[in-house]
């Protein structure tokens, strides 16, 4: 008996039956194609982010003062961070009841299209209000779709992978979002090349018109690989939770608050980094747009690689560790990152949101194997999903709107931006060292 006796959702009944081979899928496979449809979900997201930083206040927000504009334009940034908490319970349920591969299939296409739509979209000039209010629909349909994204990506290689190298394996998901930002900025410096008024009127949007491409290859790549072995021997034991999200918050409660908790120096700094950072350089500092976004891509290549380094490390010596030395270092520069911006040189910008994303790299490369250790195979897509997305809107969402409100509110003092991630280290600090380790846990075990 398959796990698709076990469900009364005809469609996704439909797309799994389409998109899974009878032949077993390597590790490598599976780790690649969660990598390469991560990097495309996450370029779209990001690409959001620059856009809000550097266009869409002048675009969609014109008749607002500039500080106002950009405050403006980063609060329907975070209306993809509100709507990823719902993606996550929804994709959750299906991807506890059907699996993890079908699911992943409806969020690429959620994301992508949403993506491409906004490039599509009329200005405030064309046709008024109606313009921020699509582009806030937009953005709150693609923040569902990649709320239900990481949980499906991480668990079919923590499922398929080898449980000594479990931290590295998925560090490769994990990797997906700096290879998805680095997309994203690169392509977006690419064209903004073009003379300010074409890049207003036309070359903003062919970024998000591309996003089309990448998708069809994901949607491609992911239909080869096969649902977890684990999840469907899990289902052959014993039918799927009626409501999954309701026995993940019941059966774990800790460790959905643990992964809340973890979250909140992680994310709410990445973005602090990646997105305001982007805004505080050209419109405070008066750098030129391609210096902000040239250090992001530099960030982006050496977060990569540092991410996957420590997922590596995590295997020997554990989850806590490694993401502790993060926290910890994410509260010691929280002061220095706006000393070395201050000096006024490139080197100075391109070397603080460097040293940054490398901070964030020690909690990032190890995150993913650590928040699916966290709960048991029948709701962990549901748990995982949950813990990390409900913590998305309260870190990685306000982030920037918070640090751009703070900078205008103490007339451009840094200093209580830097108090907010030190206390944002704080509580990802407590969270992991009241969490159990967990990188020699059996996924088979219930936590």
């Amino acid at each position: 008996m398959s796990y698709n006796d076990y469900t009364s959702c005809e469609e996704f009944k439909r797309l799994d039956n389409m998109t899974s081979p009878l032949q077993p899928t390597s590790t490598a496979k599976v780790v690649a194609a969660s990598f390469i449809g991560t990097a495309i979900e996450w370029y779209d997201f990001f690409l959001y982010g620059t856009a809000a930083a550097l266009v869409f206040n002048k675009l969609f927000f014109p008749t607002f003062d500039p500080v106002a504009g950009t405050m403006a334009a980063f609060g329907t940034y975070a209306v993809g961070f509100f709507a990823r908490p719902i993606g996550g319970v929804l994709f959750g349920h299906f991807g506890d009841r059907v699996g993890r591969k079908a699911t992943l299939v409806v969020t690429l296409v959620i994301v992508g299209t949403s993506t491409f739509l906004i490039g599509t979209l009329p200005t405030h000039d064309s046709i008024g209000v109606a313009a921020p209010i699509l582009l806030v629909l937009l953005r709150f349909i693609q923040g569902l779709g990649v709320g239900g994204e990481w949980a499906g990506a991480v668990l079919l290689v923590v499922e398929h992978g080898d449980g000594k190298r479990r931290g590295f394996q998925a560090s490769w998901v994990q990797a997906g979002a700096p290879a998805g930002l680095i997309l994203a900025t690169g392509t977006f410096a690419l064209f903004s090349q073009l003379p300010a008024e074409d890049f207003l009127s036309w070359g903003w949007r062919v970024p998000f018109l591309l996003g089309l491409v990448p998708t069809a290859i994901g949607l491609f790549i992911r239909m080869k690989v096969m649902e977890s072995p684990i999840f469907a021997e899990a289902l052959k034991e014993k039918p799927a939770a009626r409501i999954p999200v309701l026995d993940a918050i019941t059966t774990h409660p800790k460790s959905v608050l643990l992964a809340m908790g973890a979250r909140m120096a992680e994310n709410s700094s990445y973005y602090f980094f990646t997105v305001f950072s982007l805004s505080y350089v050209t419109e405070y500092l008066k750098f030129p747009r391609n210096t902000a976004l040239a250090g992001v891509v530099i960030g982006g290549c050496v977060h990569l690689f540092a991410t996957l380094l420590f997922g590596g490390i995590s295997d020997r010596v554990g989850r806590r560790p490694v993401y502790l030395a993060g926290a910890l270092f994410l509260a010691a520069f929280a002061f220095p990152f706006f000393w070395l911006i201050g000096l006024g040189t490139t080197l100075g910008v391109w070397l603080a949101i460097t040293i940054g994303l490398v901070g964030h790299a020690a909690m990032y490369g190890p995150q993913a194997a650590f928040l699916s250790e966290l709960f048991g195979t029948r709701v962990r897509y549901s748990g995982a999903s949950l813990g990390y997305q409900l913590a998305a809107p309260l870190s990685g969402g306000v982030a920037p709107l918070l640090s751009a409100f703070l900078l205008k509110e103490y007339l451009g003092e840094t200093w209580p931006i830097s108090i907010y991630l030190i206390a944002m280290a704080g509580i990802t600090t407590v969270a992991i060292i009241v969490a159990s380790e967990t990188n020699r846990r059996s996924l088979g075990e219930n936590p």
